[in-house]
């Protein structure tokens, strides 16, 4: 049985949303567009789209945003075009950046731009982190928050000490906001808040939203119309985006009002883990609305007891696991969403509970 019959048969699902099958999802789209008169947009033009990129400009204030078909298209090519306006092919990157371990180093292959790596792979960045670069850099990419190290974010003074550093240096920067949304409730600040100082920034329509797919690109005006240009000659000129917009849009508005009890339900996830000690959360403390959990055994060993447990109690624990650090250990990611949001505070605890005896055997 393959993982996804495995998961589509448990009755109790831990990490994430409640997926909806294609009929339900189109379904959905098909009565929300009768709602409110959808028309397709043609190549991006159309009130509905154009209404959406509004509305995420405003909520990060910047003067635009634009739709692209995906985030590995909307950031290298934000990186490239900032680099070149600064005269430097430079850009700085985390070692967990997206663009370095999930992106087949396209910015490379296809001439993006050049990747200097700096910080500890294991914490955050710190602008002190930046300030050991002596090159000029034409750009600095930082993920907000970042996903490979368990949500982490910096603090708030020093994630103003960054802004305030790269905006000294005549660096532009350039926010990874795949999960902006999740790392707005921790630090009990708006988007806005949270995305003044940066120079453009990418937010994903699909991760904690549930759109189908897509992302925008927001920035100045200009910024935005050279990026949407250069999306158009990368092949993602699609002649309707309305699907993906759609998507999102219907219900956009719900999933950011629940990002605050996500974070709650966080917290009290990370209450119940004490009891708990084979399960080692990281980070120790809740910065977004999920984490990642190491556990005593290997990734193989973990995956096998998953599956087993999915097979037997139909209880799904969690999606991927890695391999950690240390032999015979993996890591494992709870994004803390609509599912555990809806279950029982018993039934959690019941799911670690066979969690932990599967680890003990």
């Amino acid at each position: 049985m393959t993982d996804a019959q495995l998961l589509m048969q448990c009755h109790t699902v831990l990490p994430g949303h409640r997926a909806r099958s294609p009929a339900e999802m189109f379904a959905a789209m098909a009565a929300w567009c009768e709602t409110h008169h959808v028309a397709h947009d043609v190549y991006g033009n159309g009130e509905l789209i154009e209404q959406f990129e509004n509305k995420i400009a405003a909520l990060l204030g910047f003067e635009a945003a634009v739709f692209c078909i995906s985030g590995t298209m909307a950031q290298v090519t934000a990186l490239r075009l900032a680099c070149e306006d600064r005269g430097s092919s430079l850009a700085a990157l985390h070692p967990t950046s997206h663009i370095l371990v999930h992106e087949k180093s396209n910015y490379q292959l296809l001439g993006h731009f050049q990747a200097v790596q700096t910080g500890d792979r294991q914490r955050p960045w710190t602008a002190d982190d930046l300030r050991a670069i002596p090159d000029k850099l034409g750009a600095v990419a930082m993920e907000v928050p970042m996903r490979e190290i368990g949500g982490q974010n910096p603090s708030w003074s020093e994630l103003e000490a960054i802004k305030a550093h790269c905006h000294e240096r005549g660096a532009h920067l350039h926010m990874d906001g795949a999960r902006l949304w999740e790392a707005t409730a921790a630090y009990g600040r708006s988007p806005r808040e949270v995305a003044a100082g940066f120079d453009s920034a990418y937010v994903s329509l699909y991760k904690g939203i549930g759109g189908l797919g897509g992302a925008m690109l927001a920035g100045s005006a200009s910024f935005v119309a050279r990026a949407a240009e250069w999306f158009r000659r990368q092949g993602g000129n699609v002649i309707h985006r309305s699907p993906y917009v759609v998507s999102a849009a219907m219900q956009f508005d719900e999933r950011m009002a629940a990002m605050p009890a996500y974070f709650r339900r966080t917290q009290w996830l990370y209450d119940l883990l004490r009891d708990y000690p084979a399960l080692r959360p990281n980070p120790a403390s809740p910065q977004a609305n999920m984490l990642h959990v190491h556990l005593p055994v290997s990734r193989e060993r973990a995956l096998e007891i998953r599956n087993r447990v999915a097979a037997e109690h139909r209880v799904w624990l969690f999606g991927r696991a890695a391999h950690a650090a240390l032999p015979n250990t993996a890591v494992v990611e709870l994004y803390v969403g609509d599912n555990l949001l809806a279950l029982p505070d018993e039934r959690v605890a019941q799911a670690f509970d066979l969690l932990c005896a599967a680890l003990g055997e």
